[in-house]
């Protein structure tokens, strides 16, 4: 019976443990240096390719010599933020890019993961799509309360 205790104990505290070791390196491929925040999304993923053949988005979402693709530009994070945080979708009534604090609300996510009900395509056009690890540090800041970091 002391046995049992002990391991009742013992096996939440060992999961919790696991749980808290996790690194976001291990689980973004090819873009190991990737965070949660605003700026480092922006740099790793809206502004370069990446190692996987990913194209950046700010290739076609861009006003640098261009009109942006749907009318979203991405070509730095202050003015992804601006374009993205709170905004509607120029393609799709009723859709909001980014909704702090509500990923799976957020067309930006819908968009990127591919989800039957959006409007147009998934994103990047053509892929190579981001990994799950890439879309679990973007999932992370938007519930995190998309801050302008």
């Amino acid at each position: 019976m002391r046995h049992l205790r002990l391991f009742v104990c013992a096996v939440p505290l060992v999961l919790f443990s696991v749980g808290c070791d996790e690194k976001l390196s291990d689980l973004t491929g090819p873009t190991p240096d990737l965070q949660p925040t605003m700026s480092s999304i922006t740099a790793q993923i809206f502004t370069n390719a990446d190692s996987s053949g990913r194209r950046a988005c700010s290739g076609c979402h861009t006003d640098v010599g261009r009109t942006p693709a749907a009318g979203l530009n991405l070509k730095d994070a202050a003015t992804a933020y601006a374009a993205l945080v709170g905004r509607p979708s120029a393609r799709k009534a009723g859709a909001t890019f980014v909704v702090p604090g509500d990923a799976d609300g957020s067309y930006l996510v819908q968009k990127l993961e591919g989800r039957t009900d959006i409007v147009g395509v998934r994103m990047p056009l053509g892929g190579p799509y981001l990994t799950d690890g890439q879309m679990l540090v973007v999932r992370r800041w938007i519930q995190s309360g998309a801050k302008n970091d």
